[in-house]
């Protein structure tokens, strides 16, 4: 590619064509990607929101912005014609979808265009022959693309096991199941079909023989109108969790070492495109070995979440490309070659720890450093930042709990995984359990350095180590002692008589001040200290110093074999939830009280709702003898179900919810009486 055409594509010229005003069907992050583009190309752009979102980021930094009335998917983002009336009202002449919801629905695309508007995507056909999985893997394989066979459910035996249950229309690990045992095979295509239903509005699933390790390998493709089909890059996105993508990397260490296979890899992609007449930017995915040999998973006929790394490797803003194809623009013969490594996180707010349970709640303050830009191209070494939430945010229970895409990009491998670590470990992240911990152990691993990345990572290396915190156990107590000094600061600040005095200072000898901290991973700790003349004396740390102390920071002096050394500690805030900030890892903590309220204590047995959500099943009744782990109830959250099961064997004596009905944390769903209880 020239250096004339290679401008051209990024934005120079008439890329545009007639397009002035653009409304992206989508939400968060994606809706603000597509956004950043527009602006700065000149366009127009159109939001669209749920009443959830109405104070969301992507709705105040629009130029214009719709409602759409009701707070999920169904009611909301997955209502094309909504959709249509709100670019009609607005004056946009064009539709991007982004990705997820109505991305690859092949009948909002034709009603895009019957209605006059340009669609930011592939042609109809392209998508309806992608659209179903099952018939996408046919015309694959009679293209000449490996594939993996499709099993019909009915005729699945123990032979085929263990399968993997997938979605026909989706996406995202959503309708996903891994079968081991014939007999959980049905009940396990029923909660597959109902997750597939609540996403895509499509229960189609089907199924297909489970590798149990393996490469998950997609290549980039981007076709203009005019015939020419690019191979843009391919992207590594082993390292998975139920399915759905945590870390992605361009290129891909497996075929970096692998002679040969980039190229059969970008002419079946090629191959896929063309056997479709595909234009626009679009996904081809492979399930490889380590041996090179790959099989077609699927095609995804939209942009990718994990388009950064692409981004970041060619120089290439891939959204500008889709409104330039839309427009009828014309692809350089070749597309540029890809340089440096570029690695992409996916920050969620959930808990690894506990089975990947979403969150939900205030995103209090999320600060990341080396952030050198947002929703653009990285020219030198550093971290981008692409996120749908700010300072304040609230994450809900209808949507994806996705908090950010943290990118990064340098010359090698290792520099960039580096600087994605360091990145995410001093970041400050507050309000929200989240997988930041999981995220740094993993691009520090020495079998991920390694390129050893496939995709049985977790269980290979322990999900329990991984998720582990950062903060070893005597770092967090070392962070717990800077919350009490911090808080005795913040409250000799508050004092209206004698605020100048050290906290619980007397001229007499008495006993430590103490102040209580619960930590999710550690449990109950409580501090004791005592303030002198000259110094500040904590129980249980001999020859600690307190160097400052403010409500928002201490310094500690930390006696050691070598000598004393400064730790600096950052504290924030917000009612009893306390975070502390240092280079030895991120600690949060909750305050208690120094007398506990009787009213606040549960019943033995109870069951709480892990997560805001929505009940959808009930599996016993009261009276019901039950076994541990029996599934007393399910809930729907975030677009996923999440099974609340018994926690001893017992007598449920009490269910305080039914179908329908939404939940908040916390709340008793019911209660399991243990068998102990019943004997005595």
């Amino acid at each position: 590619m020239t250096a004339s055409q290679s401008d051209s594509m990024k934005g120079g010229g008439r890329v545009t064509g007639g397009l002035t005003n653009v409304l992206v069907a989508n939400r968060g992050e994606i809706a603000r990607r597509v956004f950043a583009t527009c602006r700065r190309m000149g366009l127009g752009t159109v939001a669209v929101y749920s009443d959830a979102d109405a104070a969301a980021p992507h709705v105040t930094e629009a130029d214009a912005a719709v409602r759409l009335p009701g707070n999920t998917p169904a009611e909301t983002y997955l209502r094309g014609e909504l959709i249509i009336e709100a670019a009609v009202a607005a004056g946009a002449d064009a539709i991007h979808p982004g990705y997820g919801f109505l991305s690859e629905n092949a009948e909002f695309a034709k009603a895009v265009l019957d209605a006059g508007l340009v669609w930011i995507g592939p042609p109809v056909e392209a998508i309806e022959q992608m659209g179903s999985k099952v018939a996408a893997k046919k015309m694959m394989d009679a293209a000449g693309v490996p594939v993996l066979a499709e099993l019909d459910p009915a005729e699945v035996t123990e032979a085929h096991l263990p399968v993997l249950i997938k979605a026909s229309a989706g996406g995202g690990g959503r309708g996903m199941r891994v079968v081991r045992e014939l007999a959980d095979l049905t009940s396990q295509i029923e909660a597959a079909r109902r997750e597939a239903e609540s996403a895509f509005g499509d229960p189609t699933v089907f199924c297909e023989r489970y590798l149990e390790t393996g490469r998950h390998i997609e290549v980039q493709v981007m076709a203009d109108t005019h015939g020419t089909i690019w191979a843009v890059g391919e992207r590594e996105c082993s390292i998975q969790r139920r399915h759905q993508k945590v870390i992605e990397e361009a290129p891909s260490p497996l075929v970096e070492r692998t002679e040969g296979m980039r190229a059969r890899l970008f002419e079946a992609a090629r191959l896929a495109a063309g056997a479709i007449g595909y234009t626009g930017a679009g996904t081809v995915e492979f399930l490889a070995d380590e041996q090179g040999e790959f099989f077609f998973l699927e095609m995804n006929t939209r942009l990718q979440v994990e388009h950064p790394v692409t981004e970041c490797t060619t120089g290439l803003d891939l959204v500008r490309l889709q409104l330039d194809v839309a427009a009828g623009g014309v692809l350089p013969a070749e597309p540029p070659a890809m340089h440096g490594h570029s690695i992409e996180v996916r920050l969620y707010a959930e808990d690894p720890a506990h089975d990947w349970q979403p969150q939900s709640g205030t995103v209090h303050r999320i600060d990341i450093p080396s952030v050198l830009i947002e929703f653009d191209l990285l020219d030198r070494p550093g971290v981008r930042l692409d996120t749908g939430v700010v300072d304040g945010s609230v994450v809900g229970v209808h949507y994806d709990p996705m908090l950010a895409k943290v990118i990064s990009y340098a010359e090698t491998r290792g520099e960039a995984a580096r600087l994605l670590a360091s990145a995410l470990h001093r970041a400050k992240i507050h309000g929200l359990v989240t997988n930041r911990d999981l995220l740094v152990r993993v691009l520090r691993h020495p079998a991920f350095l390694a390129g050893d990345t496939d995709t049985a990572f977790f269980t290979t290396h322990g999900l329990a180590a991984l998720a582990a915190p950062l903060a070893s156990e005597s770092d967090e107590a070392l962070s717990i002692v800077a919350a009490a000094l911090a808080d005795a600061a913040a409250n000799r600040g508050s004092a209206r008589v004698g605020g100048g005095l050290p906290s619980g200072w007397r001229n007499l000898p008495s006993q430590s001040q103490r102040k209580s901290y619960e930590s999710r991973a550690t449990g109950t700790h409580e501090v004791g200290y005592r303030f002198g003349r000259t110094a500040v004396t904590v129980d249980g740390h001999d020859g600690l110093a307190l160097v400052e102390s403010a409500p928002d920071r201490v310094v500690l002096s930390v006696p050691g074999e070598r000598g004393p050394v400064r730790r600096q500690f950052e504290i924030a805030r917000y009612g009893d939830q306390v975070y502390v900030d240092s280079p030895l890892g991120p600690v949060a903590l909750r305050r208690l009280p120094r007398f506990s309220d009787p009213a606040d204590q549960v019943a033995t047995g109870s069951l709480l709702a892990p997560m805001p959500g929505n009940v959808i099943r009930l599996g016993a009744e009261v009276g019901n003898h039950v076994e541990q782990g029996q599934p007393i109830l399910w809930l729907e959250a975030m677009k996923m179900e999440h099974t609340i099961a018994a926690p001893a064997a017992g007598v449920l004596s009490a269910v305080n919810v039914t179908v329908g009905q939404q939940v908040d944390v916390g709340a008793v769903l019911a209660v399991v009486e243990p068998v102990e209880t019943q004997e005595n």
